[in-house]
C-alpha cells in the first residue's frame, strides 16, 4: 500500500471515529497568529500610539497603572474594530491580492467566531475604560468603535469615493479618547489632533489607492483612483496635504504646544508636501496613470506614516520639555 492511501486511509478513520467542531468551535482550531491578525495590529499600533500622545499632553496627570490599563483599552477598541471589519469585509477581502491571505477569507477563522471575537473585545474595553478610568472616555470610545463599524465599513465603504474622507473620522478619535482618560473632559487642543489626524487620513489612504487601484477594482471598492481616476487624486493628495499643514499648526494658536513642536509641525509638513508635488509631477500616460510602477506614490503613503508619528512624538517631548520648565510654551 502507498504512503499516500495509508495517509488517506488514517484520515478516514479520524473522520469516522471523531465528530467536527462546530461552527461555533471552530476557534479551537486556529492558530494564536491568526487571531493576532483579525485585530490589524498595524493599525492599532498607529492608534494606540496617538491615543497614549492624548494622554500624555492632557494637563492632568494619571496613575501609571490606570494609564496603562487606558491605553490598553484603545488597543483592544481598535483589534475589535478590525476583527469586525474582516468579518464585515470578508467577501472582498478574498478577492483582493492585499487581503487574500486574511485568516477568514482563507477559512482559518470562521465568520462567526471572527463576529462574536470582535463584539467581545468590544464591550470589554468600553466597560474597562468606564471603570478604570473615567465614562466621559469610554463613551468616547464606543463612538469611534460604532463610527468605524457602522458607518465607515458598513455605510462608506462600499458606496462613495469620499468613504476615507469620512469614515477617517474613526481613526481620529485616539487622543481625545487619551485626553479624556485623564482628564474627564473633552477640550479643543485634543478636537485639534482629531483634526491632525481627520486630515493627514485622506492623503495617506489615496496613495496607498494609487498603488492598489487595480486591487480596489477588482473588488468594487470605490476609492477616488477607481472612480475619479489618478490624475484626479494626485490633486487630492496635494488639496489634502496642503490643509493638514495648516491644520498642524492649530496647537500653537490654542497654546498647547510650543517651540519644538512648531519647528517639527513646518518641517515634516514641508516634507510631506514635497511627496505630495512629487506624487502630482509623477510621470503618467494620458489616463494619469503612473509610468514609474507609482514609486513617489509608495514614497508619500511611507512618508506619511513617519509624519504621524514624528509629529505626536514631537508634540509628547514638547509638553515634557515646558512641564520641565527648559523652554516656554507659547501663549
Amino acid at each position: 500500500m502507498t504512503d499516500r492511501a495509508l495517509r488517506q486511509g488514517e484520515g478516514a478513520s479520524r473522520g469516522a471515529g471523531e465528530a467536527p467542531l462546530p461552527e461555533t468551535l471552530a476557534f479551537l482550531g486556529s492558530e494564536p497568529r491568526d487571531w493576532i491578525v483579525l485585530l490589524k495590529p498595524r493599525v492599532m499600533s498607529l492608534v494606540v500610539y496617538t491615543g497614549l500622545i492624548g494622554l500624555l499632553v492632557a494637563p492632568v496627570p494619571m496613575h501609571p497603572v490606570r494609564a496603562a490599563v487606558a491605553v490598553l483599552c484603545i488597543a483592544l477598541a481598535a483589534g475589535a474594530s478590525g476583527a469586525i471589519n474582516m468579518w464585515y469585509d470578508r467577501d472582498i477581502d478574498a478577492v483582493m491580492r492585499r487581503t487574500a491571505q486574511r485568516p477568514i477569507p482563507t477559512g482559518r477563522i470562521s465568520p462567526e467566531a471572527a463576529l462574536g471575537y470582535g463584539v467581545a473585545l468590544a464591550v470589554f474595553s468600553v466597560l474597562l475604560m468606564g471603570l478604570a478610568a473615567n465614562w466621559i472616555a469610554a463613551l468616547v470610545l464606543a463612538l469611534s468603535i460604532a463610527f468605524y463599524v457602522f458607518v465607515y465599513t458598513i455605510w462608506l465603504k462600499r458606496r462613495t469615493p469620499h468613504n476615507i474622507v469620512i469614515g477617517g473620522a474613526a481613526g481620529a478619535f485616539p487622543p481625545v479618547i487619551g485626553w479624556a482618560a485623564a482628564t474627564g473632559s473633552i477640550e479643543l487642543a485634543p478636537i485639534a489632533l482629531f483634526c491632525i489626524i481627520f486630515f493627514w487620513t485622506p492623503p495617506h489612504f489615496w496613495a496607498l489607492s494609487l498603488f492598489a487601484h487595480a486591487d480596489y477594482a477588482r473588488a468594487g471598492v470605490p476609492m477616488l483612483p477607481v472612480v475619479a481616476g489618478a490624475r484626479e487624486t494626485r490633486w487630492q493628495i496635494l488639496i489634502y496635504t496642503l490643509m493638514l499643514v495648516a491644520v498642524s499648526l492649530v496647537p500653537l494658536a490654542l497654546g498647547s504646544a510650543g517651540l519644538l513642536y512648531a519647528l517639527a509641525a513646518v518641517g515634516l509638513g514641508c516634507g510631506f508636501l514635497r511627496h505630495a508635488v512629487a506624487v502630482l509631477r509623477d510621470r503618467q500616460d494620458a489616463a494619469g496613470i503612473s509610468l514609474t510602477g507609482d514609486r513617489p506614490a509608495k514614497a508619500a503613503f511611507r512618508f506619511s506614516i513617519t509624519y504621524l508619528f514624528a509629529l505626536f512624538g514631537v508634540l509628547a517631548l514638547d509638553r515634557l520639555v515646558a512641564t520641565a520648565g527648559w523652554l516656554p510654551i507659547w501663549s
